[in-house]
């Protein structure tokens, strides 16, 4: 196979159009994911809040274990057809590693935080998930996404300065509105027009 020199003006078209495809593939199925986990995320934290305000028993905090037996599974299901859309290329694979990372360390603090109370676990999810949020937003030159996620890092540094997790919880649910759940419609909206 013969090797062909591409000039700079040929090279950043070819990037240009790696983005675009790349927004237009991101805009398609990100949008999914970013509504499933938001919404599940949301319900399952005003759940816990308000069966922890009837109750008082803090059995309810094992409501949290919904969240992935849910999400995960919907976002799978409403995701299966995206390997059918082509090549992914860089762009597409640093986004999936982002979440993947990011979403494996919240996992994981998320199963500490049952077991050591001290951990902070609302503020340390609502940050990295913000960051996550922000970083494939910026990666994918989806500048809302990348807003809404800056936007998430700074109201999540409230978290420390708000005493008591159930007290957390609504600026918990407010935040994944605010990185999930309205980008994720303007994703889907996008997608709609194209």
């Amino acid at each position: 196979m013969e090797d062909k020199k591409i000039s700079e003006k040929e090279s950043l078209a070819l990037i240009a159009h790696m983005i675009q495809e790349t927004q237009e593939r991101y805009s398609k199925y990100a949008a999914y994911p970013l509504l499933i986990w938001g919404y599940t995320t949301v319900l399952v934290t005003l759940s816990v809040w308000a069966l922890f305000l009837c109750t008082h028993s803090s059995q309810i905090h094992y409501l949290w274990i919904a969240l992935p037996l849910i999400a995960f599974p919907l976002t799978l299901f409403c995701t299966r057809n995206e390997k059918k859309v082509g090549v992914r290329n860089y762009v597409d694979r640093v986004i999936g590693y982002i979440w993947k990372v990011i979403g494996t360390a919240g996992g994981a603090l998320s199963v500490l935080a049952f077991f050591v109370r001290e951990v902070q676990i609302l503020f340390l999810i609502a940050l990295l998930m913000s960051i996550a949020a922000a970083l494939a937003g910026m990666v994918s030159k989806f500048r809302f996404l990348a807003i809404c996620g800056v936007a998430g890092i700074a109201l999540s540094l409230v978290f420390p300065f708000i005493s008591g997790r159930v007290e957390q919880l609504p600026l918990f649910a407010f935040n994944f509105v605010l990185i999930m759940i309205i980008p994720g419609h303007i994703l889907h909206r996008q997608l709609k027009r194209s």
